[in-house]
């Protein structure tokens, strides 16, 4: 038989340490929080759109411009009425196949199909707040 132990001669238990100390929760909070927070604006701002409508003119320019994100920036000459000095309206294409259907249309009279992304914080998704996904000749 084994003799009984006796718990007033041994040494108190440590203390448990917790994982989530008060001062890591507080880290959590200053770090996490705010980029998450970021994500979802950034999520939102790109996938909802402010507006989207139809501009037509002609295509005067469009380069692929950037010095770290490249994007395809254009212009289009909106003329109300010949002789009078044309407004331009700046746009943006995202997609690769609808930057070379632009490219070949360069010159001509089209319609272009846009939506507008307000709040984008960066021009890495573009320089301009209109990002065209498609465009139609005028004949």
């Amino acid at each position: 038989m084994t003799a009984p132990v006796n718990h007033e001669n041994a040494p108190p238990p440590e203390p448990k340490r917790r994982f989530w100390s008060v001062g890591r929760k507080i880290l959590v909070g200053i770090i996490v929080i705010p980029i998450l927070l970021f994500a979802f604006y950034m999520f939102s701002v790109i996938n909802w759109t402010y507006s989207d409508g139809e501009r037509a003119g002609i295509l005067q320019k469009f380069s692929h411009k950037g010095w770290i994100c490249k994007t395809w920036e254009g212009e289009l000459a909106v003329t109300t009425v010949p002789g009078v000095a044309p407004e331009i309206f700046f746009f943006t294409v995202r997609e690769e196949n609808t930057s070379h259907k632009v490219e070949s249309l360069l010159g001509k009279r089209v319609v272009l199909h846009y939506r507008e992304h307000r709040g984008v914080p960066t021009t890495c998704f573009g320089m301009t707040d209109y990002w065209v996904d498609s465009l139609r000749v005028v004949e």
